[in-house]
Order: structure tokens, then sequence, then C-alpha cells
């Protein structure tokens, strides 16, 4: 999917941030929590957008040279069309550009489609939370990738 545009999220996106946590999530954001992230330091929030429309986002923390995706979420309209591989490219540079040897994720051990777009960039497992997510209650895999070794 060529011509996305990705962007720090403004307050603007809150709302349309919010409306994907809800489709995607069993325990979503609230608004509040996401609008907090706006004045956050070692936050960095990024949202994807095409001729306009919001596509999805990516979150993540930064503590000196780590970096943690919170969420990466697309709208199911505009799933497997590209949109969280240019997120999570766009992520990664940016943990790069604060200086960070890492960049790690959870991920539910059923979700094989962001499963695979994770090991498509190099990410590994790393170890298991042992349920870690509820409303279904399941297992996490922590998959992490080293940018030392690109």
């Amino acid at each position: 999917m060529s011509d996305i545009e990705i962007y720090n999220m403004t307050e603007e996106d809150v709302p349309f941030i919010a409306q994907v946590e809800k489709e995607c999530f069993s325990e979503p954001w609230s608004e509040n929590a996401i609008r907090d992230e706006l004045n956050n330091e070692s936050a960095l929030f990024f949202v994807a957008k095409k001729e306009g429309s919001f596509l999805g986002y990516i979150g993540m923390h930064t503590v000196v040279d780590e970096c943690y995706i919170a969420n990466i979420a697309v709208m199911s309209a505009c799933r497997r069309q590209g949109v969280g591989d240019v997120l999570l490219k766009h992520g990664e540079n940016a943990a790069k550009q604060r200086g960070c040897s890492f960049i790690s994720l959870e991920v539910r051990v059923s979700n094989l489609a962001a499963k695979s777009l994770y090991e498509k960039h190099g990410y590994t497992v790393q170890g298991e939370r042992k349920n870690f997510y509820r409303e279904p209650t399941e297992n996490a895999l922590i998959m992490t990738k080293y940018f030392n070794e690109e």
C-alpha cells in the first residue's frame, strides 16, 4: 500500500486511535489514556493515514536504550494491505533514532498474523508470559528485535 502518510499522533487523532483500540483489543485504552501519551516524553505514537483516512497506529515507549511497543493496530478494513508493515518499519526507525539497542513487544500466542509480521521483520521469541492477556485468558510471547544484529 503506497502513499501511506505516517506522522506523530496529535490531539485530533485520539478518537480514531480509541476507535481502532475498541475494534482490535479486548481491553482497549481509553481516550484519556491515549491523550496522556501526548505529554509523555518516553512515548512515541505514530498514526498512519491515506488520503486523510485513518488506517492505524503504533504506540511505543523508550527507556534508556530500550523500546517497547505498547500497541500496533490497523483498522479491520485496511488489514493485509501493508499498513502494519509500514507502521512497524517507521517505529523501528524512530527507536533507532532515539538510540535504542532493541525493540520488544508482547503478542497473543494465537495471533498468527501478527507473529508472522514480526518474524518477517526479524523479531524472535525471547520468552513467554503466562496468562498475560484476559478476555480470553491467553499467554503472550515476548518478541524482540536487536538492532545491532542487523
